[in-house]
């Protein structure tokens, strides 16, 4: 999966988030970090059209997201940081089956996926559960079999780790880990990032150091302490 920024500005209430940036991005496990406000939620929401851009262009495999946003949105999962974000139904089985019915209007096909994305996050013991009633490590899988559901060819996630324990936290890290489907995470979790193929820094407008996760890392530690 290819995604490319092409010399993007985005500005919110009249202020710059980012100026200028030229960006490309292939591979399987892509890594975002930087301070709070920095524009790493952004990125990710300018990569499936939840943003546009103030000027310039996001592109996804050669095409330019302006002119195919419908298609781009089926192609590119998002899962928010707070999970309760994301939800529509009351319950667990209800609301992954809501998410498919313009993709699949068979019921009995929709029955199907919705059972194996539950599988695929070991959460089947929670398709009749109460949405309201789970956990936030459960909650964060029911969000993830969710957009599983619809079949993405890439995932964005923002902050999945930040509100769960450390139980939780683990259980989702090694469920990352066996997805097939490139993935692209903002995240504050420094030994997370240090399992990226690449790591990126969101600073003062752009992105302010690119590379191996060891080295950005590092560098990135060392802004944080001189900053403080």
């Amino acid at each position: 999966m290819l995604i490319q920024f092409k010399d993007i500005t985005l500005e919110r209430d009249g202020q710059p988030v980012l100026a200028g940036m030229n960006l490309e991005l292939t591979e399987h496990r892509v890594g975002i970090v930087g301070p709070n406000g920095a524009g790493k939620s952004s990125v990710l929401r300018l990569m499936n059209g939840l943003l546009s851009p103030t000027a310039g262009s996001v592109w996804l495999e050669g095409r330019d997201l302006a002119t195919c946003i419908q298609e781009v949105r089926k192609k590119v999962g998002f899962i928010f940081q707070n999970p309760d974000n994301q939800f529509v139904l009351p319950s667990v089985r209800e609301d992954i089956d809501f998410g498919l019915k313009k993709r699949l209007p068979d019921a009995k096909a929709r029955a199907l996926r919705v059972e194996s994305a539950l599988v695929n996050v070991k959460a089947s013991h929670l398709a009749d559960r109460m949405l309201h009633s789970l956990s936030g490590g459960e909650k964060q899988l029911v969000a993830l079999a969710t957009v599983l559901a619809t079949e993405p060819e890439v995932l964005l996630f923002d902050e999945p780790t930040t509100q769960l324990d450390l139980m939780s936290r683990n259980r989702l890290l090694r469920l990352l880990g066996e997805l097939n489907q490139p993935c692209i995470i903002a995240s504050h979790d420094l030994s997370f990032m240090q399992t990226m193929d690449r790591v990126l820094v969101i600073m003062d407008g752009g992105v302010a150091m690119d590379g191996q996760a060891d080295e950005v890392l590092e560098w990135y530690r060392q802004q944080c302490e001189e900053r403080n």
